[in-house]
């Protein structure tokens, strides 16, 4: 019988390993602590002491005392840090201390609201007091909605069953908005982009409600490291907030390391599959009885990572002990599996980044990656997931063969030196306000001279009369339709024309699993292209675009499509310019035309193209904001200009697309990049940058304002690239034969 080898034995075996290209270890720290507030009602006090919390941690304890002080607050702090009784006790206190006060919390999921809840009612149970907490979303039945509407003290929901049926339903809900003390915001920085552009203004329509009911509500958020939590959380609550970032938690030794796989194409820089290296790696945790967690990107890539470790480990433990975790299991298997690894009868977990946000896990000791999770504030997530508290840990980051992947890996210092990425938000998108307002309107009267964000939104009510949504008497506006607005409105989507996607896998249970804005579904759901929703693999069998529904099939296979666009810009106005020696960069709105033309299969371990088809789909006209580069061709080296140029700013383009959304914290389809080699507004060679949404959500804007920090990190990642000249992985394979690696970094240089 082999001794089973401990992790420190392990770390010290690992650290030789040629494959490991940085290695950082960050130092442990101890608890930092402050004594219960003595204005905490002792039985709250009982109960906590019971689950061996007598002190508070310091974030706590400052936000205990700020949040009684009637100041907002936005708490920031790693994972597994209590973050839950940042919020939990100041509500708690409240509710039984004046037993008419009510609180409402938004998570963004489903999955967390529930486990909120059980946590939550576990210290209920234990402090004697009748707090009645629910859940509220589409799982919860009519009988117990009536219960809640009159009852519940804490109302668990999310930001779509607020938006769709609590708002505009507000009469049945007087007993919660007369006495609403407290919202609580959780997982803050996942609210981004479109979704937090939504939700920004579904929480001015929520204290509008409030104020109509005579309430006040304070608002306590949390969030997990991102660069601009203040900003956000203002800008999502339109409230001034106090920023709680003192974390006082205790956390082990750390190691955090970088792991590149072995090159199999020298030519083509193609390395190992990830996918392989991890199974390996966390065979040997396994094997070891370390309790580890795999991270993989998508549902499809979980069951296989999951099937080829039990396979490997099968002889040695039992196959219960490793266990698959994501978006499509049913939440009894999911709180099984959130037991099991609690209690340790489950040793290894390969999940989705369903276990990213906020679920209680218990303490792992090991923590694989398989790739890139996408963002620093994603990572660091991840990551916290190892060595909750004390002991050491190990977290092993696998790299891909992707562009970004081999960009962090071979940039540590981007990684550990840089703070998180800001979320960005732009609730005053022209496309998203209109339609909120139509549900306010909906919900109460509108005023003349009433607020609703920073702008004055009296010409758009204007306009919402003149359509005859809206009629107006006196100063007040009134809804004047036949429709229920909020129900054709999707948070996660800016347009309202939706392409609704049909599951028809199982013939005898056809459904709906999603939508997706008109201009994108050109590119992902035109005929066979692979759909992926919630990392399983959908193929398009139908894209009926008249009708607007996409018919899809689930499928495993190992390819993915990319869709090629021909696409013209007309530049519509200019806002910003920054002139320099060699490249002018401006800002403003563009108008895109744009028509899919082919499609790509393109392999995922290698990235090699596989096969092509074409798209037939009529030309979508989208109007939204732009940044871009005109390059001074008299200033250029003579031996690029023309067609060499024409392919090299394709070359760079492909590094852009790579590199933005690592930079503004954005999905790779949230923005594009084109190469013009003439602009038809200039005549210049041009790489515009667009935000792929109806009136753009503020990411082109973020690209004009760092564009040296991306133009660096775009011709560091060129030049650190190990290919010869040019793979997937930089530049491209379809610049051949002209040096496309060194004049693209001069280009960049250039600039």
């Amino acid at each position: 019988m082999l001794r089973k080898q401990t992790l420190p034995e392990l770390i010290q075996e690992l650290r030789g390993h040629e494959n490991i290209i940085n290695w950082h270890e960050m130092e442990p720290q101890e608890a930092r602590t402050k004594p219960m507030p003595a204005t905490v009602d002792p039985r709250i006090a009982a109960a906590l002491a019971k689950r061996g919390i007598r002190e508070l941690y310091s974030h706590q304890h400052t936000a205990y005392e700020t949040v009684a002080r009637g100041e907002n607050i936005v708490a920031v702090t790693p994972t597994a840090s209590g973050k839950t009784l940042c919020y939990n006790l100041p509500v708690l206190s409240a509710i039984a201390a004046d037993d008419t006060s009510r609180a409402l919390y938004l998570f963004p999921t489903k999955a967390l609201a529930q486990d909120q809840k059980s946590e939550l009612n576990e210290i209920i149970t234990e402090m004697g007091i009748d707090i009645k907490s629910y859940t509220y979303d589409g799982d919860t039945s009519p009988a117990i909605r009536q219960i809640v509407r009159k009852a519940g003290h804490i109302v668990i929901t999310n930001p779509d069953m607020l938006h769709s049926a609590i708002l505009p339903h507000h009469t049945k809900w007087v007993s919660l908005f007369e006495n609403l003390k407290y919202i609580v915001v959780d997982e803050l920085h996942t609210y981004r982009g479109v979704f937090g552009s939504h939700v920004a203004n579904v929480i001015r329509r929520l204290r509008r409600i409030c104020k109509f009911y005579g309430s006040n509500p304070i608002f306590i958020c949390t969030s997990a490291t991102i660069a601009n939590p203040k900003e956000l959380a203002e800008q999502l609550t339109g409230k001034p907030m106090r920023l709680i970032d003192d974390n006082g938690a205790p956390r082990g030794r750390k190691h955090f390391v970088f792991y590149n796989p072995p090159i199999v194409n020298p030519q083509l820089n193609v390395r190992k599959s990830a996918t392989a290296e991890v199974n390996s790696l966390a065979k040997k945790f396994l094997r070891n009885k370390i309790q580890t967690i795999i991270f993989a990107r998508s549902r499809v890539r979980v069951e296989i990572i999951l099937s080829r470790i039990q396979e490997l480990v099968k002889n040695e433990l039992g196959a219960k002990s490793i266990r698959g975790y994501r978006g499509g299991y049913l939440p009894k298997q999911r709180r099984e599996i959130e037991r099991g690894l609690r209690d340790g009868e489950i040793l290894g977990v390969v999940s989705t980044n369903a276990l990213e946000l906020g679920v209680d896990i218990g303490q792992l000791q090991v923590c694989v990656m398989s790739g890139y999770p996408g963002s620093i504030a994603s990572t660091w997530q991840q990551a916290g997931r190892a060595g909750r508290r004390h002991g050491e840990a190990l977290i092993l980051m696998v790299a891909s063969s992707t562009p970004i992947d081999q960009y962090i890996v071979q940039n540590p210092e981007y990684f550990f030196d840089r703070s998180p990425e800001a979320a960005r938000i732009n609730p005053e998108n022209l496309i998203i306000l209109v339609d909120h307002l139509r549900c306010a309107a909906y919900e109460l009267p509108f005023k003349g001279d009433e607020e609703f964000g920073p702008l004055d939104v009296t010409d758009i009510m204007e306009y919402l009369v003149e359509e005859r949504v809206l009629t107006r008497r006196d100063d007040t506006f009134y809804w004047a339709n036949q429709s229920f607005p909020a129900s054709s409105i999707s948070l996660r989507s800016a347009s309202q024309e939706n392409v609704v996607i049909i599951d028809q896998s199982n013939v005898a249970d056809v459904k709906i699993i999603g939508e997706m804005d008109r201009f994108s579904a050109m590119t992902l759901l035109h005929d066979e292209a692979i759909y992926l929703h919630e990392g399983v693999q959908f193929q398009v069998e139908k894209l009926d675009w008249d009708h607007k529904k996409a018919y899809v099939r689930e499928v495993d296979v190992e390819y993915y499509t990319d869709a090629n666009l021909a696409v013209q810009l007309k530049v519509l106005e200019i806002d910003k310019t920054n002139i320099r020696r060699t490249v002018t960069i401006h800002f403003g709105d563009v108008t895109v035309n744009a028509i899919p033309t082919i499609f790509k299969k393109i392999k995922l371990s290698t990235f090699e193209n596989i096969g092509s088809g074409p798209i037939n789909l009529p030309e979508e006209e989208l109007h939204t904001s732009s940044s871009w580069m005109e390059l001074n061709e008299e200033q250029l080296d003579p031996e690029v200009r023309g067609d060499r140029l024409e392919q090299v700013l394709l070359g760079i383009a492909n590094v852009l697309r790579h590199i933005i959304p690592v930079m503004v914290m954005c999905d790779r389809n949230d923005i594009h990049v084109v190469s013009q080699i003439k602009a038809v507004h200039s005549g210049k060679p041009t790489i515009f940058v667009y935000d792929h949404y109806p009136g753009g959500i503020g990411l082109a804007d973020s690209v004009f304002k760092r564009f040296d920090e991306i133009k660096d990190a775009a011709k560091n990642l060129i030049r650190r690239c190990s290919c010869k000249d040019g793979c997937p992985a930089c530049i491209g394979t379809e610049i051949i034969g002209i040096d496309g690696k060194r004049r693209s970094m001069d280009i960049l240089s250039f600039l």
